[in-house]
Formats: structure tokens, C-alpha cells, sequence
């Protein structure tokens, strides 16, 4: 491994880069990956983590390989490195297989220095497989936090990173976050090997940010008084649901203010629309979920409303580090309350999958073949378990080592010629026009498309999958298909089959892990709270939390700026964790006629609270139940009291 002068790490950070000086961290990091040491860095949003391993790779020999959740900032950040002169690419779900090939081909010349991947890839043994004939000096791994389960945004690919890290030889890793509590980089640093002095903290503490915490029962009211006598500035509202996205941006229009909804439920094109137009704006106010934000990289964000209560301090920490990244002062305040706790809540509840359900996927994955495949979308439905859920539950039993992901495909294509039959088999001698003929032969016109079922190609033709799928590239490659596929499926194999006893302890062990998951993120809600409702500096609770401490008063949070006068006001505000009283009589006969109903995905205690407590599921919406006059006929009461009556 190179051990490269600083003097030369300073040139490159000139040259290439453009910049006279690091920022705080970024040159301790640089150094130490250099000589060979894997290592975290916990840097504030918006602080340059990403020069870290940008830098780094030109002063190492091999391939430096970067595992980011985000296809928009994957995008993003080749863009930039390309600008440089950098020999970059990533590898992701939006490219043409013209595309692809030329990144193989690359790779294979070993002529990339960096290259990005989603963590999803890695369950491609293909993929895995190629990666094993590269020379990889160093694996990155962007939102680090994700591989821990006491992470606010856990992701289950992230799970199998240090264990393919291992197996592949890398020789060193760094991790990145804006927000780790010390639990968490102790994970990272188990997972990782990464030694106490090659973690480097730089500090959360933003200076120029107030933090100012109004919990209201009306907070469409509370904001629009804030925007009326708050000079006009880009302005980020963070809600909890995409349809309060939508309302207040609509009502914010109303009200005279040029503002649009930004959440995951609108198409690409939309979302890249509203982010551009953000960008461009001197006074646009943006209402989003928390899928805005990431990889935003405007540096005069003046105001960060939370209209609805952040799910965890780390959500919190992230948000209201998207402003005053300029350095200048800008206003954070939470308008959000009491009213937003079950909402939160439910969202965790909604996730936590039934024993028995654990117990029948496992069950019916031991009776499978050595090889089978699984469709996330039909196991959701049949064990009503949403896809995230159901994917963290197959990472777990790799990691127990029962099965061995095999990598993704697709069941069915869809074609349209682009020119003549007799064009198309032109080029190609008389044994492949023959196999082509015999593929084409099984496709199903449309009014538009021809379709074609693999497993009928693969049984009418008595060729193998690998072929049918290469020929039917190749002449998308060619120009003489225009290709779709449809039908996603993960394969997988058998590692080693468990008895009745084995399985019955897998699933209890299980149950126990989604419990404590289901715990965790009550308790980091609850958090939230905390800081709200913290009679001291709210600032240095906030830092406290991820172990960076403070002796002084920060003197521009809503506690330090509280004179003595306002206390008792401020008091009377503060979030009301308290439950109202159920009088169940209220609704007990309109939760017996619906039970009465007897339908198919109202049959176990949580399938019914999820119902009555508005919280959609596989089953319950294939059955569209979410429109049944009931649905959500108990929101407004926590989903444990609900549960507990329905048992």
C-alpha cells in the first residue's frame, strides 16, 4: 500500500480538486488510509466525507469501491468525478446493458479508480464472483450506520458488507455517517475491525443553527405565522405523511408562498422537477418526507420547519444539518406534538411481523429444493409481511447460514421488433436462427408487446436460462428489440436443513430480534420527546446523545433563549406524552360487526389492531380493506392498547 507525503496529498487536493485546505477531519482520515488503516469517519451532513475516499483513491494502486443506498447521489457523484478527470462509474438499476457492459469491460482493463454500487448488488453470486478477479484496495461504505440494528435506519443488505469485505480480501474499509450514537460506532468499528484511533469524530455542534422547539396542536397555523414575519429564504418543511405533504404545500400556495410536496409517492420525474427547482430558488419552500434531503447540497437553506415530530434524533440531526451550510444563521424549529406520537408509533408497529408468520416462512423455505427462487411481492401477501420486513428476515437466515442468496432475475420479457424477422436472424448462422425461432415461438402478442414466460421458454426450447436471457440482450444490444423484463425474483440454495427443534429455536430467536427492533424504535421516538421536552440546553442534549459533550449553555436553543418570564408558558407546551382514557363501550359494537365479517386478513389479534388502528398490510390491501368504513376507526388510541383488546 502507498504511504503517500502530505505534501502530495495537499497537491492532489489542489490540483484535482480545486481546494487550498481540508476541512476539519477530512485530512486526519486521508492520512490514515493511505497507509493502509481502515477506518470511520462521523462527520456532520453536508462536512465533505465524500473527498475523503475521492482523495484517497488516487493514491492507492487498486480499485476503490463505494456502497451508497442512493442512485441520485451515485449519479451525482460520477458526474463530478468525471469533471475531474476521474476515472469513475456506478453500477446501478437505470443503466442500458450497453451500459453495463462497457463499465465490465473497464473494470476487467482494470481501468477505474472508483466505482459505486448499490449494497442490493452484492446479493449477485455473478457479480461477487467477478469482484474476486479485481484488485480492490478499499471497500467505502456510505451511511455506515445502516448495518447496525440499533441504527435509525437500519438496512438489511448492509448486514452481509463485513462478512463479503472478509471473503473478498479487501484490504482495508472506511465508513461514513452524519449520525452514529456511540452504540453504533461500536457496531461499525466490531463489524469493520476498525481500531479506536482510526475513528475520527469531528463534532456535531453547528454553531449557527437555533434550535427552536414550539409543539402545537395547529402547527399549519404556527407555521404561517413564522413564514409571515421571517424574511423569505429557502425554506425545507419536514412532514411524517405524503398526503400532509401534499395539504400543506397547497395550503402554503394558497397562502401566497411559491411552495411544492416532495415524497416518495410521486414518479422520478416529478421528484427530480421539485429538487431542481428547489435548487435554483432564492425563497422556495419545499414540503417533504423524509425522502428529501439526501445528497441536497444547497448551502443557503435558512429555515427547517419540522411540521410533524422527527422519528428519532438521528432523523432530527440529519434534517436540520440541510441548513446554514453557508455558515450563516439559520432557524430549525419543530412545530410538531402530542398529535404525532401514534402516527410514529403505528409506523413501527406496522413493521413488526406475527411469530406464526416467522414460524411459516421457515417452515415452507425448509421444503424448498436445494435451488428456488422467491418473489418478495408474493411472499409479502402470502405471510402478510411487508417487503422490507420480509427482506431483513431472509438477510437474517443467511447470516444464520441456512441459505446462500444466488442473485436476483426475471420471470417474463417483453419485446417489440424493431425491424423484419428475416433482418434480425440475418447475421446469424443456421443453429442459433433455429434456437431464436424456437424462442420467439413461445411469445404471446399484445396489442403492443410480445411476452415471453422464461420458465415456458426454458420447457418448450430445452434450453437453459443463461442462454435465452443472453440472446434476448444481445439483440437489445443490437438494436433489434426494444426490451422490458418484469417479474423480479431472488434465488437462493440451501446451505443446511434444520430439525422441528432447530426451528422452533430459530424462530423464537427470530421473534426476539424483531421484538427488540420494535422496542428500539419506540424508545428512539421517545427520544424525541426527550429533547423537547429537556429543561436544560436542548442543543447539548442533542450532542450528548451522540457522545459529544458540552459544559456550557450553546446560548441559541429554545432553553437558553427562554427568559424567566416565558417559562411557565413554555411549560405548558411541552409534549404531553400522557394517554387519553379509552372507553372501549364507545366502540365495541362496531369492532364486533366487523370482526363478525370474518375476513381472510383480519384473522390474527395484529392483523386486527393494524386495521382498526389505520395501518395498511399485504393482506389488508390486496383485500381493500384500507377503504372500509371502519379502517382507522382507532387511530387516535396506541396500537398496544388495541392490540391488547383484541387478543
Amino acid at each position: 500500500m502507498m504511504d503517500s507525503p502530505a505534501r502530495n496529498i495537499h497537491q492532489t487536493l489542489r490540483d484535482t480538486f480545486g481546494f487550498d485546505l481540508f476541512l476539519p477531519g477530512q485530512e486526519e482520515i486521508i492520512r490514515r488510509i493511505v497507509k493502509g488503516r481502515s477506518c470511520l469517519a462521523v462527520f456532520p451532513t453536508g462536512q465533505g466525507k465524500s473527498l475523503c475516499y475521492q482523495l484517497s483513491s488516487l493514491h492507492l494502486p487498486g480499485l476503490t469501491m463505494v456502497v451508497s443506498p442512493l442512485v441520485a447521489l451515485m449519479k451525482d457523484q460520477v458526474d463530478f468525478l468525471l469533471s475531474k478527470s476521474i476515472k469513475a462509474a456506478r453500477l446501478d438499476s437505470t443503466l442500458s446493458r450497453e451500459e453495463f457492459n462497457q463499465i465490465q469491460n473497464s473494470l476487467s482493463q482494470n481501468e477505474l479508480k472508483l466505482l459505486y454500487v448499490a449494497p442490493e448488488r452484492f446479493a449477485n453470486e455473478r457479480f461477487l464472483n467477478s469482484l474476486r478477479r479485481m484488485n480492490i484496495s478499499m471497500m467505502v461504505v456510505d451511511e455506515v450506520h445502516c448495518i447496525s440494528e440499533w441504527g435509525h435506519n437500519f438496512r438489511p443488505d448492509y448486514l452481509k458488507l463485513a462478512a463479503i469485505i472478509k471473503d473478498l480480501h479487501i484490504p482495508q474499509t472506511l465508513g461514513l455517517t452524519a449520525t452514529a450514537t456511540p452504540k453504533v460506532t461500536k457496531d461499525i468499528q466490531a463489524a469493520f475491525d476498525i481500531a479506536p484511533e482510526n475513528f475520527i469524530l469531528t463534532g456535531f455542534y453547528r454553531a449557527n443553527l437555533t434550535l427552536r422547539f414550539s409543539p402545537s396542536a395547529d402547527p399549519m397555523t404556527t407555521l404561517l405565522e413564522r413564514l409571515a414575519v421571517r424574511p423569505k429564504a429557502p425554506t425545507i418543511v419536514y412532514v411524517t405523511l405524503q398526503a400532509t405533504a401534499e395539504s400543506v404545500a397547497a395550503a402554503l400556495c394558497n397562502a401566497g408562498y411559491a411552495a411544492q410536496a416532495y415524497h416518495a409517492g410521486l414518479k422520478d420525474e416529478q421528484r427530480h422537477k421539485v429538487q431542481d427547482w428547489f435548487m435554483a430558488a432564492t425563497e422556495a419552500i419545499v414540503v417533504a418526507t423524509i425522502a428529501f434531503g439526501m445528497g441536497i447540497d444547497k448551502a443557503d437553506i435558512r429555515y427547517v420547519y419540522h411540521y410533524n415530530l422527527a422519528k428519532s434524533l438521528e432523523n432530527y440531526a440529519q434534517e436540520i444539518g440541510r441548513a446554514g451550510r453557508d455558515g450563516k444563521t439559520a432557524e430549525c424549529e419543530t412545530l410538531g406534538g402530542s398529535q404525532d406520537l401514534i402516527v410514529l408509533e403505528n409506523f413501527v408497529y406496522g413493521d413488526t411481523p406475527e411469530p406464526e408468520a416467522i414460524r411459516r416462512v421457515l417452515t415452507d423455505i425448509s421444503q424448498e429444493e436445494e435451488h428456488f427462487s422467491l418473489s418478495l411481492y408474493q411472499m409479502a401477501h402470502t405471510y402478510d409481511i411487508r417487503n422490507l420486513v420480509i427482506s431483513t428476515l431472509l438477510t437474517y437466515l443467511e447470516l444464520e447460514n441456512i441459505i446462500a442468496s444466488t442473485g436476483p432475475f426475471y420471470t417474463s420479457y417483453k419485446f417489440i421488433p424493431q425491424r423484419p424477422s428475416a433482418e434480425i436472424f440475418a447475421p446469424f448462422n443456421q443453429e442459433r436462427v433455429n434456437f431464436l425461432k424456437s424462442v420467439f415461438s413461445c411469445a404471446n402478442k399484445g396489442k403492443k408487446w410480445f411476452s415471453l414466460d422464461i420458465d415456458e421458454v426454458i420447457a418448450k426450447t430445452g434450453a437453459d436460462r443463461k442462454r435465452i436471457v443472453a440472446a434476448l440482450n444481445y439483440l437489445e444490444e443490437q438494436g433489434d428489440l426494444v426490451l422490458q423484463v418484469a417479474g423480479a425474483r431472488r434465488g437462493y440454495r440451501i446451505i443446511r436443513r434444520l430439525s422441528v427443534e432447530e426451528q422452533d429455536e430459530l424462530t423464537d430467536r427470530l421473534v426476539d430480534r424483531f421484538t427488540s427492533r420494535e422496542k428500539n424504535d419506540i424508545n428512539r421516538i421517545n427520544q424525541v420527546v426527550s429533547l423537547i421536552n429537556h429543561t436544560g440546553c436542548q442543543t447539548n442534549f442533542l450532542l450528548d446523545y451522540f457522545g459529544e459533550h458540552r459544559d456550557q449553555g450553546c446560548g441559541h436553543c429554545g432553553f437558553c433563549l427562554t427568559t424567566k418570564s416565558e417559562e411557565d408558558r413554555l411549560a405548558g407546551i411541552a409534549i404531553n406524552t400522557m394517554r387519553p382514557a379509552v372507553h372501549w363501550e364507545t366502540w365495541k359494537g362496531q369492532v364486533e360487526n366487523v370482526l363478525a365479517e370474518n375476513h381472510a386478513a383480519l384473522q390474527s389479534p395484529r392483523q386486527q389492531a393494524r386495521f382498526f388502528c389505520g395501518i395498511r398490510s399485504p393482506q389488508s390491501t390486496r383485500a381493500g380493506l384500507q377503504r372500509h368504513a371502519s379502517f382507522g376507526l382507532l387511530a387516535d388510541l396506541p396500537f398496544t392498547e388495541v392490540l391488547n383488546r383484541t387478543i
